[in-house]
């Protein structure tokens, strides 16, 4: 049984240990997916679609759709302020360090090392979710084209997403399943 205060550290973890910007919670959203089924691959999935087309940080607005389908609306509140909460944190103690030891090799060593952890991270999830959503041949059609087209036209992410919802909202109606 999850409660509110175990939901606030799962998302303080998230929030401390996330490098990168929001789609580096994902990964950690996934797995609470296993850890704990808050919620499902398929709710993960949706959250993701609709963390990009909401205004604000796509994972302040992942951490409030989890909390939300973990613990109603206080569990959106409490999740996004416990992600948040460690970026403050962390942004006033960097800021205070950085200014003093910024040329130091370690540092910009470390800072350089996250970029691909993260990128490793990310990369993981895909595949995960790639192989749990692209199930059928239009499906796969529609990933490749639109993994082609992106590479050609370097448009922003969002007409991509719009383009494939439009896809599937006229799969759906004349009743073509791409899951």
């Amino acid at each position: 049984m999850m409660t509110l205060l175990h939901l606030i550290y799962e998302f303080f973890k998230i929030g401390l240990f996330s490098f990168g910007g929001g789609y580096a919670t994902i990964p950690f959203l996934y797995e609470l997916v296993h850890n704990y089924g808050w919620y499902s691959e398929n709710q993960l999935t949706n959250m993701i679609a609709i963390s990009m087309i909401t205004p604000g940080p796509v994972g302040a607005n992942m951490a409030t759709f989890a909390g939300f389908q973990s613990f109603g609306v206080l569990g959106g509140i409490v999740a996004t302020l416990s992600l948040v909460f460690p970026s403050l944190l962390f942004v006033i103690f960097v800021s205070k360090i950085l200014k003093e030891y910024k040329d130091k090799f370690l540092i910009k060593t470390i800072l350089y090392s996250l970029k691909p952890a993260g990128c490793g991270l990310l990369c993981a999830v895909g595949l995960n979710l790639f192989k749990s959503h692209v199930n059928s041949i239009y499906a796969l059609a529609l990933f490749i084209f639109l993994f082609v087209i992106s590479f050609k036209f370097k448009k922003n992410p969002l007409y991509y997403f719009l383009f494939a919802s439009i896809i599937g909202i006229c799969f759906q109606l004349f009743g073509v399943k791409l899951y």
